[in-house]
């Protein structure tokens, strides 16, 4: 037998987790919609994921309302003043959605 255990786990050491990345999945499907719309925007974008910051933002907005991940400044998740062109985006996708 090896000194890690009998599963070669390392029986001396508490695991640390990661600072960021690991939150509950969201297994009561609260965030569907959001999670939906974004990758929609990804699917019709050709997978540029800038042209779908504002479907990405309500995506961590809800997660975070709906306490699936830590309340966090969405400026700390690269979300800073909005540009003109990302106010533009969002103001046609609310047009468009009602």
């Amino acid at each position: 037998m090896s000194a890690g255990g009998a599963f070669g786990g390392n029986r001396g050491l508490r695991p640390v987790p990661p600072e960021k990345g690991v939150f509950p999945l969201d297994h009561m499907h609260e965030c569907d919609l959001e999670k939906k719309d974004y990758l929609n925007c990804l699917k019709s974008s050709s997978h540029q994921s800038e042209k779908c910051r504002q479907f990405s933002k309500k995506y961590l907005e809800c997660r975070m309302a709906k306490n699936l991940m830590a309340r966090q400044d969405m400026s700390e998740l690269g979300f800073g003043k909005e540009t003109e062109a990302e106010a533009l985006v969002e103001n046609e996708s609310k047009r468009i959605n009602g």
